[in-house]
């Protein structure tokens, strides 16, 4: 690789980075009380995947280990917000699922974010931004193959 090519590779992920924390703190702040961005996270997951997940399937998901996502699932439960019960066919194994408190919450937390995003939207202009997410789908996906 060159030198030029470095510069723009780090370029671009010092970028990434600076985009991740500032959109993290302003959409953080509009969360519904009690509820953090890793919490509306997996409430997310949940509710896009429409069924039961393994504590283990949700670590690998957001490449947590088993003991950080217990914690996250933990105070999830505590909230209402999920239901935990043990694997039938593997006692050993739990399985989560949202729970309807946990739906309403996300959908809270997600009508308070929209604003702040589609404010950003179109700050930026939405051909901009709708040019930018091939992109940005593709470091995804090679990253993710990296993984």
């Amino acid at each position: 690789m060159t030198n030029q090519t470095n510069s723009l590779a780090v370029a671009l992920f010092s970028e990434i980075l600076v985009v991740d924390q500032l959109a993290r703190h302003n959409v953080a702040k509009a969360m519904p009380k009690g509820m953090e961005l890793s919490h509306f996270s997996v409430l997310n997951h949940l509710a896009h995947a429409a069924e039961e997940r393994s504590p283990a399937q949700l670590a690998k998901t957001f490449h947590l280990t088993r003991g950080a996502m217990t914690n996250t699932l933990g105070k999830l439960e505590w909230a209402g917000w999920v239901h935990i019960r043990p694997d039938w066919e593997d006692a050993r194994r739990k399985m989560v699922s949202i729970s309807p408190a946990g739906l309403a919450a996300r959908d809270a937390a997600l009508a308070a974010m929209t604003p702040i995003i589609a404010n950003m939207v179109e700050k930026v202009g939405a051909d901009k931004i709708r040019s930018v997410i091939p992109v940005l789908r593709e470091l995804r996906l090679q990253l993710s193959e990296n993984d």
